[in-house]
């Protein structure tokens, strides 16, 4: 008798079907979304749905292997009990339920990040109190929830004659069953040697194929597995004494001198020419602001009066790209000035986040009051343990006063609800006499599009573009009721993204993706122009310390980008796992299992070649990533607060 004539493995059959037409209907309409960009041929179908399948069944065996246990060592008397098989016809039911929310999740975090279950869906995950308000403010999700569990009833109807079959079949015997156990563990332990938690390797070079070739819920759980990645383990290395050569000479700057120990510490002092400037700094990091939104980059709907008009006036960084695709990785470049290193950003490496030489704690230095301004609950990607432990103090949605706030979402407060906090502690520390950096988060461009009602002419909740103009306002209203302060003509305004919109793309690293606008204003000290040289959000730290005339040691893996003398430009920029250095042309990637890539051509047709660590783009590539690991294991990029040389001294 074949053995899916036991009844045991019918019952599991039926289930473990279920799913992989769930998993085939879903893998399918995902594709149906992006036919176009996915490029795919009669051989790259096969091919996504054959590796697909095996990602599937991997997933499948480990998911219902407690099941598989049970359903093995379940007595007879109890197997044979009528309230028994009805529990188990209403497991099907909740399988069926899970299956079809599952699913509808994949789209909708599809729809919204282009990808698979990663990282993001982790985080958000564990911060579930913003995820879930966000939810219910952006879909009808009880409706949604009481179809799917409509549907499903439906189908455990259906099926209820075949599960019922399935459970009156004869049994396996005790031994047989016993085998059956041990050939299920033995499956599972072979499926995570010889699949392991990469994503899938079997598809070309585009991204989209290898997503829609893998399996959300197996990618959710090898995210959480793998929230760090050790470099030297996963990626491309080269000799230590190597790395500190090219990246002392990526870094290195007339006015540096290297003062670490160790080869690859870059710790250095900065000597920047002139008097200091002790202008106070506002530096508003706007969320999810793609520069593709604003008319002055061709956008044409009309979104952005106010930063088209603000760019004018502003000396404005055409070619500036953000290191990441998340708030975290946004916040961690501009704040640490560090490449995106593999895995979780710093800001979240919880235990580890903080003691680090920020841009918070240089200005502390200088006797200013660093401040971060957050919309939403610092708690969230553990916002207040990275900057109260990098010198700054917290002012938050949870330390402002409900009456203080006119307008809230599941992210936190409006924007103009934060400027109006950076108003009001920007009037205290001037009425004290004391020079203030603060640092600023909006939360506004953000799902579910919220804002106060008749600020525009969008309705509130209507989709991104309602966000970005909604962003806009404020942004204008802001500086204008900021001009009216006796502050205003000695303050430094920083509007910079801290990543796109969206950073999905048939590439892996889709430079266009990564672009961001940068504006610096301050009418009194700086003359408006344009900067189109290429240049990353790292930096942005040791840039700002450079027009203040400030001398510091510097941990910054950034440059000066407005020096006469200075390099060639390059943006450093990454997702969870790959790792890329663009130089204006071509772009290297660095990708687990010590892949080495380029793509040429980059904003354009972007050729894609493989190449090794001959290659110059990818020696470094190597040197900044290996570096930037190096430093953080280390802990070569710590705090010292460090007497400077009597000649920088004699300059305050």
């Amino acid at each position: 008798m074949p053995q899916l004539h036991f009844a045991q493995l019918r019952y599991l059959s039926i289930i473990v079907l279920t799913w992989l037409a769930v998993f085939f209907l879903t893998r399918s309409t995902l594709l149906a979304s992006h036919l176009a960009d996915a490029h795919v041929g009669a051989g790259q179908l096969l091919s996504l749905y054959g590796v697909g399948l095996v990602y599937d069944l991997s997933f499948l065996l480990y998911a219902s292997l407690p099941m598989a246990l049970y359903l093995l060592l379940c007595p007879r008397r109890l197997w044979q009990q009528r309230w028994h098989k009805q529990l188990l016809l209403g497991v099907v039911g909740v399988s069926l339920f899970v299956m079809l929310f599952t699913a509808v999740a994949e789209w909708l975090f599809w729809d919204e990040f282009g990808v698979r279950f990663n990282f993001i869906a982790v985080d958000y995950l564990v911060y579930s109190e913003e995820v879930i308000n966000n939810i219910l403010e952006s879909y009808p999700i009880y409706p949604l929830l009481a179809l799917l569990a409509m549907i499903a009833v439906a189908a455990t109807a259906l099926l209820r004659k075949a599960v019922m079959a399935a459970l009156d079949a004869p049994r396996l015997r005790p031994a047989p069953a016993l085998l059956s156990v041990l050939a299920v563990l033995l499956l599972a332990g072979l499926s995570s040697v010889l699949i392991g938690q990469d994503a899938p390797r079997g598809t070309d070079g585009n991204a989209y194929q290898r997503e829609l070739a893998s399996n959300g819920p197996f990618q959710f759980f090898a995210a959480f597995r793998n929230n760090e990645l050790d470099y030297q383990q996963f990626y491309a290395t080269l000799a230590a004494p190597e790395v500190a050569s090219l990246l002392r000479s990526e870094i290195s700057e007339p006015n540096a001198r290297f003062i670490g120990s160790d080869p690859q510490d870059i710790r250095r002092t900065i000597d920047n020419p002139g008097q200091p400037k002790r202008l106070n700094v506002v530096l508003v990091t706007i969320e999810s602001l793609s520069a593709k939104y604003l008319g002055s980059f061709g956008d044409s709907r009309g979104l952005t009066p106010n930063l088209d008009q603000l760019r004018k006036q502003s000396l404005s960084f055409s070619n500036f790209y953000a290191t990441g695709t998340r708030t975290d990785r946004g916040l961690e470049a501009i704040t640490l000035s560090i490449p995106p290193t593999p895995g979780r950003s710093i800001v979240k490496r919880i235990g580890r986040e903080s003691g680090y030489g920020s841009l918070g704690q240089q200005f502390s230095a200088q006797g200013y009051d660093s401040v971060f301004i957050y919309g939403g609950r610092g708690y969230f990607d553990n916002m207040n343990a990275f900057f109260g432990g990098n010198g700054y103090r917290i002012v938050d949605q949870s330390s402002v006063a409900e009456a203080d706030m006119v307008f809230q979402n599941a992210w936190g407060m409006s924007d103009e609800d934060i400027y109006k906090q950076a108003i009001k502690i920007a009037d205290a520390d001037h009425a004290a006499d004391e020079p203030f950096f603060l640092q600023v988060m909006t939360t506004s461009n953000h799902r579910p599009y919220t804002y106060p009602e008749g600020r525009i002419d969008i309705p509130s909740g209507d989709g991104r573009e309602g966000a970005v103009k909604y962003t806009d306002y404020a942004i204008g209203q802001f500086l204008a009721q900021a001009r009216d302060k006796p502050w205003f003509k000695q303050t430094v305004f920083i509007f910079v993204a801290d990543h796109t919109a969206g950073s999905a793309g048939k590439e892996d690293l889709p430079v266009a993706n990564y672009h961001i606008p940068l504006f610096i204003y301050a009418p009194a000290h700086i003359q408006p122009r344009e900067f189109s040289d290429l240049a990353s959000q790292i930096d942005l730290a040791p840039t700002l310390l450079g027009l203040l005339n400030m001398d510091y040691v510097s941990t910054f893996f950034g440059r000066n980008v407005l020096r006469d003398d200075r390099a060639p430009g390059r943006a450093l920029l990454g997702n969870y796992q790959h790792l890329g250095l663009f130089d204006g042309s071509s772009l290297a990637i660095l990708s687990p299992r010590k892949s080495m890539r380029r793509h040429d051509d980059a904003l354009g047709l972007s050729h894609e070649v493989k190449v090794d660590a001959s290659d110059s783009l990818e020696r470094r590539n190597i040197a900044y990533y290996q570096g930037a690991s190096h430093a953080f294991k280390k802990h070569l990029i710590a705090w010292r607060p460090s007497v400077l040389p009597d000649a920088q001294l004699s300059k305050r």
